[in-house]
């Protein structure tokens, strides 16, 4: 077996891996009836990821010290999030947060 063809049965492996564990739910769930209670609590799921990155970006843990703020994702999440709030649109969102970090780092880096 040749080095590309290695490479490439690794690529497809690792493809077929990581892409297993995110249909295989899918699959599992449309024959299942969930509660609403745990709909209603897995609706919460994407904002509690997504805010915990947020947060995890936003600080730098210091040891031994309280947690200081990262002052280029600060400036980058301002336009960010005023974009999340007046149009509601992801793809605003992404883009101007895109923008804006990529001027952040122009100017204050």
């Amino acid at each position: 077996m040749g080095i590309t063809q290695y490479s490439l049965l690794v690529i497809l492996g690792c493809g077929i891996v990581t892409w297993l564990p995110r249909v295989i739910p899918f699959i599992l769930v449309r024959k299942i009836h969930i509660p609403d209670v745990v709909l209603r609590f897995l609706s919460y799921v994407p904002l509690c990821i997504l805010t915990a990155l947020f947060v995890q970006n936003l600080l730098i843990a210091r040891e031994g010290q309280l947690p200081a703020i990262n002052y280029e994702y600060f400036f980058a999440s301002i336009p960010t999030i005023l974009a999340a709030i007046i149009t509601k649109n992801l793809m605003w969102i992404v883009v101007i947060g895109i923008i804006a970090m990529a001027l952040t780092r122009y100017f204050f880096i």
